[in-house]
């Protein structure tokens, strides 16, 4: 299962409204790619489709798809949202990262 936080599903909604999508109907999607000074970087997108091989997860109102290959450093991982003056964002509260690097847009397990 994965996650997001009251906060960052406000934002999520928001901005989707702004691409003219509808979290009733398209896609929140989590990721991990190989790359970013800790070894793997996250990755954050909307969607319209699911693809074959991806795992739905609904938590808030909010549909979220998690490809294959991601889901093992995804379980249990939070989206969260931060608007204060130590920085301005989303960011992945990840139970199986190791290690993570100063900016928080990468890590490895």
């Amino acid at each position: 299962m994965v996650f997001i936080s009251e906060k960052a599903k406000n934002k999520l909604v928001s901005l989707m409204k702004r691409e003219g999508l509808s979290h009733d109907v398209s896609f929140v999607r989590f990721g991990v790619k190989t790359g970013g000074c800790s070894g793997m970087s996250y990755e954050l997108t909307f969607d319209k489709k699911k693809q074959e091989g991806d795992r739905l997860f609904k938590h808030k109102e909010m549909k979220i798809l998690v490809d294959q290959n991601s889901i093992s450093y995804l379980e249990g991982t939070t989206l969260e949202y931060s608007d204060g003056l130590n920085g301005k964002g989303f960011y992945f509260n990840n139970p199986k990262a190791k290690h993570t690097c100063g900016c928080g847009k990468s890590f490895s397990s």
